[in-house]
C-alpha cells in the first residue's frame, strides 16, 4: 500500500499568505498609476489575480506529481532545450528590449521560465554524474556549456536573472562536491563576465558608476575633460538609479516601525518609479512600516527553513538538488530586490518573488515552489 504523504503546511500556508500579501499591496502600489494609465485602479490588480489563478493551479499540479517523474534525460533537456528556444524566439521578435513574448494580451518572460528550467536540469545532471562531479571532460565542460549558454542568452537583457541561475549553480554544484579550484576558476569566470556585460551597456555602467561615485568625483580624476561622465549620462532616464533610489530610502524612512497606513503612502504617488514593480517592498515599508517589511522577510525566511530541511532529510541525490536549487533561485532573487531597495546595492530590475506586479514571475516562482513541496513531502 503506497504511503500516504503528508502536506508541509507550514510551507504551503507561507506561500499562499505570501501571494495575497502581494495582490494586496499591488493594488496600493498600483491603484493611482493603474487610474491614470488604464482608467481603472484594479487594472493590474486584476491581471496579477487572474495569472495567480493560473500559477496556483501548475503549482498544485507540480505539488501532486512525484519529484521523480523529472528525473528523467527527456524532461530534463527538454526542458532546458525549451528555454533556449524561447530565449532565442525573443531575441529575434522584442528586438527593442529582448525580453517579451506577446501573443494579444498576454505577455511572457522566458528568461523566467528559465528558472525551474535550469534548476531540473541542474538536479538531474550532478545526480547522474554524481560519481565523477570533477570529470572535466565529461562532467564540467558539458555542464559549463549547458548552463553557460542558458546565462549568456538571459544576460543580454537581464542581468539580475542571470546573476540568480548562475548563483544557483554554483550552489548545487559546491554542495555536489565540486572541487574548490574548479569553483574558484568558475567563480572568476563569472565575475568577469559580470564585468564585461556592465561595461558593454552604458546605462548598467552608469548605475554602477552612480551607485558608488554619485557626483563623479572619482570620474572626473581619471577623466578631467568629461567624456565619460558625459556617455553615462545620456544613457540614462532622468528618473533612473539614485533618483529611484533616494526615493526608495525616503518611502522606507517614512514607514517607521508602524507605517503610514494601508493605501496612505506617498512615495507611490509618481515619486518613486516602478512602485508596483521592483520596488514594491518600499511601499509595503512606507506603509506598514517595519513591521510589515520584516514581515516579508520573515516569509522569505520560511521558505529558506522548509528548502533547507528537505534538502538535508531527502535520502536521494535527485530531490536534495532540486529542493537546494528552488530554494536559492527564490530567496537569493528576493534578497537581491530587497537589497537593491534599501540601497545596498545598484539598481537593477529584478521582481520581488510573489510580490511584485508580473505573471511570468508568479508563475515561474509558484511552479518552482510546487515541485519544492512535493519533495518537502517526501522527505518527511
Amino acid at each position: 500500500m503506497a504511503q500516504r504523504l503528508k502536506t508541509d503546511w507550514t510551507l504551503f500556508a507561507t506561500v499562499l499568505v505570501m501571494v495575497s500579501f502581494g495582490v494586496l499591496i499591488l493594488y496600493s502600489a498600483s491603484s493611482i498609476m493603474a487610474q491614470l494609465r488604464y482608467g481603472s485602479t484594479w487594472h493590474f490588480v486584476v491581471r496579477q489575480v487572474a495569472w495567480a489563478a493560473v500559477a496556483i493551479l501548475v503549482m498544485m499540479t507540480l505539488k501532486r506529481t512525484h519529484y521523480r517523474k523529472f528525473q528523467n534525460p527527456t524532461v530534463a533537456f527538454s526542458a532546458i532545450g525549451v528555454a533556449l528556444l524561447l530565449l532565442g524566439v525573443v531575441y529575434l521578435l522584442d528586438t527593442a528590449h529582448h525580453r517579451w513574448l506577446r501573443m494579444g494580451p498576454i505577455g511572457l518572460q522566458p528568461s523566467e521560465l528559465a528558472k525551474p528550467a535550469l534548476v531540473i536540469f541542474l538536479a538531474f545532471f550532478v545526480t547522474w554524474r554524481a560519481r565523477a562531479i570533477n570529470n572535466a571532460r565529461y562532467t564540467l565542460v558539458p555542464a559549463a556549456l549547458a548552463v553557460g549558454l542558458v546565462i549568456l542568452a538571459v544576460v543580454v537583457a537581464d542581468l539580475g536573472t542571470a546573476v540568480v541561475l548562475g548563483g544557483a549553480a554554483a550552489v548545487v554544484f559546491f554542495v555536489a562536491g565540486l572541487e574548490l579550484r574548479y569553483c574558484a576558476i568558475a567563480g572568476t569566470v563569472a565575475l568577469i563576465g559580470v564585468c564585461l556585460f556592465v561595461v558593454k551597456e552604458p546605462y548598467r555602467l552608469a548605475r554602477v558608476v552612480k551607485f558608488f561615485d554619485p557626483e563623479f568625483k572619482i570620474v572626473e580624476k581619471f577623466d578631467p575633460q568629461g567624456r565619460v561622465k558625459s556617455r553615462l549620462q545620456k544613457s540614462l532616464t532622468t528618473r533612473d538609479t539614485n533618483y529611484q533610489l533616494q526615493q526608495s530610502k525616503i518611502a522606507v524612512g517614512a514607514g517607521g516601525v508602524t507605517g503610514l497606513g494601508l493605501m496612505n503612502g506617498r512615495q507611490k504617488l509618481l515619486y518613486l518609479p516602478e512602485a508596483h514593480t521592483d520596488f514594491i517592498y518600499a511601499v509595503a515599508s512606507e506603509e506598514l512600516g517595519l513591521i510589515g517589511s520584516a514581515g516579508l522577510l520573515v516569509g522569505f525566511f520560511m521558505i529558506l527553513w522548509r528548502g533547507w530541511r528537505a534538502t538535508f532529510r531527502m535520502n536521494d541525490d535527485f530531490g536534495r538538488y532540486l529542493a537546494l536549487g528552488v530554494t536559492v533561485v527564490i530567496v537569493v532573487q528576493g534578497l537581491i530586490n530587497i537589497s537593491v531597495v534599501l540601497g545596498m546595492m545598484p539598481t537593477k530590475g529584478i521582481p520581488l518573488p510573489m510580490i511584485s506586479s508580473g505573471g511570468s514571475s508568479l508563475l515561474s516562482t509558484l511552479a518552482s515552489l510546487g515541485i519544492l513541496m512535493n519533495v518537502s513531502e517526501h522527505a518527511g
